[in-house]
């Protein structure tokens, strides 16, 4: 699991007065809540939000660290996005949600699923059909993967893969039913016999 990180930095002023001038300082107003702790009013980098973000899309980033600057000291947090408000006309973040996560508690999350090899049965002419494309697990924090693997090359034409085919790494349980359908390989369609009944039709309309 890769981790990045993200300053922040306690925010006394609030209002919609105070949103605007910290946005205008390439600033983002950002809370910072959890089971153990009371609501703290942050503010981040508005370009430290959008690198996580752009790394949360390609490696499924979910957890970092946070180092909270507050009355002189450095306190270090492990933190998630909750929620990230964003301007539809800019492509901006507005503000954002963090959470602080325990350690010692586990988390649920969506984990996406990413089919590896290559399935026999497409080597015969059939389509790979990826149904689920994330699922829902729970672990620890240091258990947390940035996406699952599941090894398709043993489906052959008409064979699918559920949950309950699944390995999953120790330490990661599923949250979803055994008979969820991950993938399945689907027999080729007849594109050529349709073709040829066309043909046929239109053959015996002319005549």
């Amino acid at each position: 699991m890769k981790e990045r990180r993200i300053e922040a930095w306690i925010r006394e002023e609030k209002g919609k007065g105070a949103s605007r001038r910290l946005r205008k300082e390439k600033k983002v107003p950002a809370i910072l809540y959890g089971p153990d702790i009371q609501p703290l009013m942050l503010t981040v980098k508005r370009g430290d939000v959008e690198r996580i973000m752009r790394s949360a899309e390609k490696e499924s980033v979910l957890l970092f660290d946070m180092i909270l600057h507050a009355n002189g000291n450095d306190i270090n947090k492990k933190v998630m996005f909750k929620e990230i408000q964003i301007d539809p006309i800019k492509d901006i973040p507005l503000h954002v949600d963090f959470y602080e996560i325990a350690m010692d508690k586990e988390i649920t999350v969506d984990l996406p699923i990413k089919l590896v090899n290559t399935p026999v049965g497409v080597s015969k002419g059939g389509i790979l059909e990826h149904i689920t494309r994330e699922i829902t697990i729970s672990c620890l924090p240091d258990k947390l993967i940035d996406v699952l693997e599941v090894d398709v090359s043993g489906l052959d034409i008409g064979d699918s893969i559920h949950v309950r085919d699944i390995k999953f790494p120790e330490g990661i349980s599923p949250d979803e039913e055994a008979d969820t359908t991950i993938a399945v390989v689907v027999a080729p369609t007849s594109e050529g016999a349709e073709e040829e009944v066309e043909e046929e039709e239109t053959t015996a309309q002319e005549a």
